[in-house]
């Protein structure tokens, strides 16, 4: 099994890419993760936001593999502690299929794209810079992960 991380938006800050790098190579082995950037839609003033929404859904659509569970990062979505992320990823695991987690642009995702999800998950009530969502993303992986495998990374 492996997984994406399709998110709208490039060039992370600095030290947003060496923390997503690090656990990026811890989950080397246990979920390759790959991470696709996707430039995100033109807003600004004369411009349709609307229309960028639809662009960066159209997208983030054709990054999805055939047969992947989507999983689309949203605000409306369900919560999971890191002990029912372990969980969802051992049920993930025995269906065998590839996984893709969603972020979408500034306003969030197209309804396309909410559509074609299997599941929704919101990180909690609060706003968080969608950059920031990436590492937190890798790092509940990984946690994840180490729940799963017994390790002792995570100390609840």
């Amino acid at each position: 099994m492996r997984a994406r991380l399709i998110a709208v938006g490039e060039r992370m800050p600095g030290w947003v890419a060496e923390g997503f790098a690090e656990y990026r190579k811890r989950l080397s082995h246990e979920l390759p993760l790959e991470l696709v950037e996707l430039k995100p839609g033109a807003r600004g003033k004369g411009r349709d936001d609307a229309k960028a929404i639809l662009d960066e859904g159209a997208a983030i659509l054709a990054a999805i593999g055939r047969d992947t569970h989507v999983v689309a990062l949203d605000g409306r979505g369900r919560t999971w502690s890191s002990e029912d992320l372990a969980a969802q990823l051992q049920q993930w695991r025995m269906a065998g299929r590839d996984l893709a987690f969603l972020i979408g642009g500034p306003d969030g995702h197209a309804p396309e794209v909410l559509a074609r999800a299997d599941q929704r998950w919101s990180l909690g009530p609060l706003t968080l810079p969608h950059m920031l969502v990436r590492l937190v993303l890798a790092e509940q992986l990984y946690r994840a992960t180490t729940i799963v495998a017994g390790h002792p990374y995570h100390r609840a």
